[in-house]
């Protein structure tokens, strides 16, 4: 728990920073923004590098000794900022913050989702390369980024409902996800008998020593979806990564081609303004809106080019997938 409490608690003390700098936890920046207000927007821009930073720092610290310490100086960091900004009441965002972080850790999902981002980052030469081969799409891209008919929609669309659509076509890619994975895997649940020496990757752990047992247990009903849901999980995590790289590359681009006269063209006098998680920032809402199209767009497209893409699965399927089989061996050998 202790990394997710050290990233709360950056969290917590730059909305605490905000609160300090314009005297309320709500944010609410129109027209130019003051230096208060500029001091603001660059504290939002290094509030995730940071956390993530903490996060790392307190995994690198291996002893459970200082990791107790951290959890516990972060809960308190997030109960006195609460009482600040918002009295005894507050307490309670830090308790469920806190309730929630136990839950996701108890039941292990947060280790998968650990395990799946550092894979990621150590595989990013191939998201970098598919990052490469994902430029046609951009032809596709460019094409709505530059439609008027596209910016009006992103201009007069509600939030609920454009969420609602994303989510549609989100559950629709991870459901591809979740077969393919299913179907790159079906051999491997059938039988956990290794056609080739493994024994060597086990070295260093307490299975290293066990011998493979003369009867194969099969895997249940659980621990099939589990290692379906680890390897479509794990792909979902990296091809968004180069959803969201692709994205930003046309969010910068509508910052610096967005004047208030071009803006006014394309959404037929949409607000110079947007909203994120109820603040309210300098970047109008249809630009906001269009960026999230194009990371479900893109998300769409790197899915469905992974799936034929040799070098996406020599660099980071594959060695997935290997990780995953010397895990079942693992389970063999305990099991038996």
């Amino acid at each position: 728990m202790a990394p997710a409490l050290a990233a709360y608690a950056a969290v917590v003390v730059a909305l605490l920073i905000v609160y300090f700098l314009l005297g309320t936890s709500e944010i609410y920046i129109d027209g130019a923004p003051t230096p208060a207000e500029t001091a603001v927007l660059g504290v939002l821009v290094l509030v995730v590098p940071v956390a993530a930073w903490a996060a790392r720092w307190v995994i690198r610290l291996r002893d459970r000794r200082k990791q107790a310490v951290v959890a516990i100086a972060s809960v308190v960091v997030g109960a006195v900022a609460d009482l600040i900004q918002g009295g005894l009441w507050h307490l309670l965002t830090t308790g469920a913050v806190v309730v929630m972080i136990a839950l996701v850790t108890a039941s292990g999902a947060g280790a998968v989702l650990g395990w799946a981002v550092r894979l990621t980052m150590n595989q990013a030469a191939a998201m970098g390369g598919l990052f490469v081969r994902a430029l046609p799409v951009m032809l596709l891209t460019v094409v709505v980024f530059f439609n008027s008919y596209v910016w009006q929609m992103a201009a007069s669309i509600s939030r609920d409902r454009l969420w609602a659509a994303l989510g549609f076509l989100f559950l629709v890619t991870s459901a591809f996800l979740v077969s393919t994975s299913r179907t790159r895997v079906k051999s491997m649940l059938a039988s956990l008998t290794d056609p080739h020496d493994t024994s060597h990757r086990l070295d260093g752990t307490p299975f290293a020593e066990l011998p493979d047992p003369q009867q194969e247990q099969p895997l249940t009903r659980g621990e099939r979806l589990n290692v379906i849901a680890v390897l479509a999980g794990a792909q979902i995590a990296h091809l968004m990564m180069v959803a969201i790289c692709t994205a930003a590359i046309y969010f910068v681009l509508g910052l610096i081609v967005l004047s208030p006269e071009v803006l006014n063209k394309w959404t037929g006098g949409g607000s110079s303004d947007g909203t994120v998680l109820g603040m309210t920032i300098p970047v109008p809402q249809s630009l906001i809106h269009m960026t999230l199209v194009l990371i479900s767009l893109t998300f769409m497209y790197v899915s469905a080019r992974s799936v034929g893409d040799d070098e996406y699965k020599q660099d980071f399927l594959n060695p997935l997938i290997e990780d995953l089989h010397t895990t079942l061996l693992a389970r063999n050998r305990y099991r038996g």
